[in-house]
């Protein structure tokens, strides 16, 4: 079996820092090589992979501002269309724009959705609906006008990520920086809690980031580390008594909320999108609807095993876990 995997160039592949569908490409590339399987990963040029690297641009348009998005995304794109015959299988992860290829050749195109970024996209998946497979990766992420082959959770490399079961005295916000993600309820929560809180993520609303983020830090209780890299990201999921995750939107999926769970550490998240399936509610962490509830729960943090979150993400959000999926809708879109 000879599969192309179309990550996006927006960063590199793995990212260095933030980058969740190239995070997710990556790990699914090196998780079919271990398996045994032929890929060539189509990424930007500084892209690390143990299989074989295609490339048109260098480095990701998001890293690289003289760079222009539509044209490279175009050039990507027919890289891997203009050799389609040479593979069994291309799994796009990079949105709805291949679509408009898959019916001019042969090859069939999996595509794993990661969200939907407006309504608007979803006529480009209708008319491609049935001549093309779509994985989801939660069942809440899913719309009613489309079928879907199968939801494949997003996989975690385990060996990235350490259990500890003894954590230090700190909140923890991982996320973009943006009203949908909530880092000011985190801030409430923490102030209100009178707890630390240390906050990681991308700033991708500067409005909001100056308003509702910024007049609160300081170097005591309200810390803002910045977009930190995957080993400064393990030591803090792994050494925080719990994760915030105060979301105001129905969100895919939540690569933190998993990572967290996977080192040992319970998640308080507002109670939309994929958080139902990815956090059992009691036992790995905490589904509220307000900050309010969110303060109650906090006492309630030392009762959560966290052995148990760990074991809980590892049977769930493995890469290993991960690979098979996929390997059951190859087999099953070939066969």
């Amino acid at each position: 079996m000879k599969i192309a995997i179309l990550s996006s160039i927006a960063w590199r592949t793995p990212p260095r820092k933030y980058g969740p569908w190239e995070q997710v490409a990556s790990n699914i590339t090196e998780g079919l090589i271990k398996a045994g399987i032929e890929v060539t990963l189509f990424a930007t040029g500084d892209s690390l992979t143990k299989g074989k690297l295609v490339s048109g641009v260098q480095q990701g348009y998001a890293e690289n501002p003289e760079t222009d998005a539509k044209v490279w995304e175009c050039m990507h794109i027919s890289s891997v269309m203009e050799v389609a015959h040479e593979f069994d299988l291309i799994h796009n992860h990079f949105d709805f724009l291949p679509l408009t290829y898959s019916r001019l050749i042969k090859t069939p195109v999996l595509t794993t959705i990661h969200g939907f970024s407006s309504p608007k996209i979803i006529p480009v998946y209708k008319k491609y609906n049935d001549s093309s497979d779509y994985v989801s990766i939660s069942n809440s992420d899913r719309s009613d006008e489309l079928d879907y082959i199968a939801t494949v959770y997003n996989g975690i490399r385990e060996e990235e990520f350490i259990f500890n079961p003894k954590p230090q005295e700190y909140l923890l916000y991982f996320g973009r920086i943006h009203p949908h993600k909530g880092t000011y309820e985190a801030i409430q929560i923490a102030k209100k809690s009178g707890m630390k809180l240390f906050i990681c993520g991308l700033v991708q609303d500067q409005n909001y980031f100056q308003e509702k983020v910024k007049p609160y830090l300081n170097d005591e209780q309200i810390i803002y580390v910045g977009n930190v890299g995957p080993e400064q990201r393990n030591k803090l999921l792994s050494e925080a008594k719990a994760l915030l995750h105060p979301i105001h939107f129905e969100e895919p999926f939540g690569l933190s909320v998993a990572e967290a769970m996977l080192c040992g550490t319970p998640v308080i998240a507002f109670n939309r999108g994929s958080m139902p399936e990815l956090i059992k509610d009691r036992k790995s962490g905490f589904l509220v609807k307000t900050v309010e509830e969110a303060l109650e729960v906090l006492a309630d943090i030392p009762k959560i095993d966290r052995k148990y979150c760990h074991d809980w993400a590892k049977s769930q959000f493995s890469q290993q876990k991960m690979v098979e999926d996929y390997l059951k809708v190859y087999h099953k879109i070939l066969d």
